[in-house]
């Protein structure tokens, strides 16, 4: 059980005595003025509700439809009686809760991995009312801890044990006004348990042309000088060629954040480079901490405090990560933790406990099971993630392989060497999610291929991958009959890369982008232009059998159908008539193989909705194509147990500082300060 000390005074706070300093881990916060959208992620009113009364019949998992209207109807708020970034309004008879994303507190991680065993919730208010603490378990069971009355000007303290927490579980409070408002004023979770160091930090953002949203985050940064108390630099790495330097509004956001703030301009060497060369600058100049940053973020600066300290007080050195909101759909949270599936080398996601895409404005906290549950992940994405420069001594910088599974690599190789990853409730930023990119298609995909299968030769448990190889045939394949030739030949450039080793990857950083780029004039698939008009007008040639649109095969029906389809994808002309127009006009969405392989020409537009393409069907160049993939994924199984040694016996190189600033002396100026 817990214990509470508490206080009830009118217009005075209570003396609490001469207890050992408590520390503040986290501090509860209210959103800006830019962020009332976004309310529902830091507190929301309505009766308390236990999170399993409202799922299924399992008790565990998806809520029923009538559960989900009924948490609507009841999580309305006053975005008008926010006060400031820390205080709010409670009207009379209204009760407000922070068991919310940014203001719980993740009990189960703090057990976990920190030193802390126990905590106290200080929370400060002024007029009649109450305070109520609650916790739940692992299954989001909601369980009463306290209630307090309290009276006039007020601190009221609960002492809390973190032992129940092994598995998962939160602490939360609500405050509710009597017949009149009540005020709060702020609080506060604190501790006593010893921190293992005070920490230094160096936030790096990497950016290519994105100077809009570098300066946003570097004027909120400027706006909230309590998140840089521990940081010693600011740095952005530039690789674009819109220089943020020379932006407007640029001297004014650097005048905020004084000698804090660096630019480092370095030729593009994508993310891999960029965020390389933050985790090089942060070893030099002595920070203990590295923050790895998107450039085309939002944060919440509130997260670098609460990464810093919970790093602080990890057990060991620990990488922290923050978790990712829609940008676009900012109560939407993309994932709650990330792992790879060891047999196929892809990101699970959504890690088996967890949903994907999760709304808060919805759903809140309290009100979903499977939040409650402690997720531990294999690694934390790099618009967040805040890396001990202890690690990267021991371990090195990133793999130099521009983007793509740079970051999944390393929270691997830290996990190898016995150093987990952690990604903290609480800690975010709001990013342009998945769901509005397509980078498994055009360039984009040599990178995915090529560094998906370098990861699997240092990392993979299988002999030869496991089924890596197989799942790679099948999406060549499916990218095949699709007439998306050109993703193909990225992929079929990316196995014969990695054939050639590891020694190349340095040299090949900053020239490889436009080499797989210049393929792209070859292909009508990766030509846009704004709109379907600057096309030949569509003529539609095929009617629908029976009225119905195509269909995904079924698994029974898959094989002959795949036959068919491939005898029709090599052994039939294209029509004049298909050359000339193009037959149907497909969006985004229903961008899929099934379909597009029983089309001969298409018009096609791109995740972001601003441009399409012209995809046409081309039988010499699938024969080529399917001949050419067999062939190189043969060559890599061959080769698989040799590449294997050669690929681990490099990673200490071409990781190390040495490798690196080699590479950042050829494409920028190390003295840049």
């Amino acid at each position: 059980m817990s214990t509470a000390t508490k206080s009830e005074t009118q217009g005075g706070t209570e003396n609490i005595g001469t207890q050992a300093e408590w520390t503040t881990i986290q501090r509860v916060i209210l959103p800006g003025e830019r962020g009332l959208e976004t309310l529902p992620l830091y507190m929301d009113s309505g009766v308390v509700t236990s999170a399993t009364d409202l799922t299924d019949a399992s008790g565990f998992g998806r809520p029923s439809a009538a559960a989900g209207e009924e948490s609507i109807t009841s999580r309305s708020v006053h975005a008008d009686d926010i006060e400031s970034k820390t205080s709010a309004s409670v009207r009379a008879g209204e009760r407000i809760s922070f068991g919310t994303y940014f203001n719980a507190f993740a009990a189960s991680y703090w057990r976990r991995w920190t030193t802390v065993q126990e905590i106290r919730l200080s929370v400060r208010t002024s007029g009649r009312g109450t305070v109520s603490v609650y916790k739940s378990n692992a299954r989001g069971s909601l369980q009463h801890v306290e209630t307090t009355r309290v009276l006039g000007t007020a601190e009221t303290l609960f002492t809390l044990s973190l032992l129940p927490f092994g598995d998962g579980g939160w602490y939360w409070f609500d405050v509710t006004a009597g017949a009149e408002d009540i005020q709060f004023l702020g609080a506060e979770w604190q501790t006593q348990a010893p921190r293992r160091q005070h920490g230094t930090l160096t936030v790096e953002i990497t950016t290519l042309n994105k100077t809009a949203y570098c300066l946003n985050n570097l004027r909120i940064l400027g706006e909230h000088p309590e998140a840089l108390a521990n940081v010693k630099e600011v740095i952005v790495v530039d690789q674009g060629t819109e220089k943020l330097a020379e932006a407007e509004g640029f001297a004014e956001v650097s005048a905020a954040l004084g000698d804090k703030l660096r630019i480092i301009n370095q030729a593009n060497l994508g993310g891999s480079g960029g965020f390389a060369r933050g985790m090089y600058e942060a070893v030099e100049n002595g920070s203990d901490y590295v923050m790895l940053l998107d450039d085309d973020v939002v944060i919440e600066p509130e997260s670098i405090t609460r990464l810093g300290i919970f790093a602080d007080y990890c057990k060991k050195p620990t990488l922290v990560g923050g978790h990712m909101f829609d940008l676009h759909d900012r109560n939407v949270l993309h994932t709650f933790g990330e792992i790879v599936n060891p047999w196929v080398i892809g990101p699970d996601e959504p890690n088996p406990n967890q949903q994907m895409r999760h709304n808060f404005a919805r759903r809140n906290l309290r009100d979903t099971p499977w939040m409650h549950r402690r997720v531990d992940v294999d690694y934390n994405g790099w618009w967040m993630c805040l890396i001990p420069t202890s690690v990267i001594r021991e371990i090195g910088l990133s793999l130099p392989v521009f983007i793509k599974w740079d970051d999944t690599e390393y929270g691997v190789r830290a996990k190898a060497a016995g150093y987990s990853t952690v990604s903290l409730p609480g800690s975010a930023v709001w990013h342009v999610s998945w769901i509005d990119k397509d980078d498994l298609v055009g360039w984009q995909a040599y990178f995915h291929t090529r560094n998906r299968f370098i990861y699997a030769l240092l990392h993979s448990p299988y002999d030869l991958g496991g089924g890596l190889i197989e799942n790679s045939l099948k999406l060549d394949l499916k990218h095949n009959i699709s007439m998306q030739y050109y993703t193909v030949l990225g992929r079929i450039e990316a196995m014969r890369d990695l054939l050639r080793g590891p020694d190349q990857l340095h040299a090949i950083l900053a020239t490889k982008l436009p080499a797989i780029r210049a393929m792209a004039k070859e292909h009508s698939e990766a030509q846009f232009k704004p709109s379907p008009d600057d096309f030949p007008v569509v003529k539609t040639r095929k009617v629908p059998r029976r009225g119905k649109g195509v269909s995904v095969p079924s698994y029974v029906s898959l094989v002959p159908w795949l036959a068919k389809t491939i005898v029709r994808q090599v052994g039939v002309p294209l029509s004049d008539a298909s050359r000339r127009n193009p037959e149907a006009l497909v969006p985004h969405e229903d961008n899929r193989w099934w379909r597009m392989s029983q089309l001969d020409s298409a018009l096609v537009s791109n995740a972001e909705g601003s441009a399409a393409s012209w995809y046409m069907r081309d039988p010499k160049l699938v024969r080529k194509l399917l001949v050419d993939s067999v062939r190189i994924y043969g060559d890599v199984l061959r080769r698989w147990p040799s590449l294997k040694k050669q690929y681990r016996a490099a990673l200490p190189q071409i990781t190390s500082m040495e490798a690196w600033r080699k590479t950042f002396e050829a494409h920028s100026d190390l003295g840049d300060k």
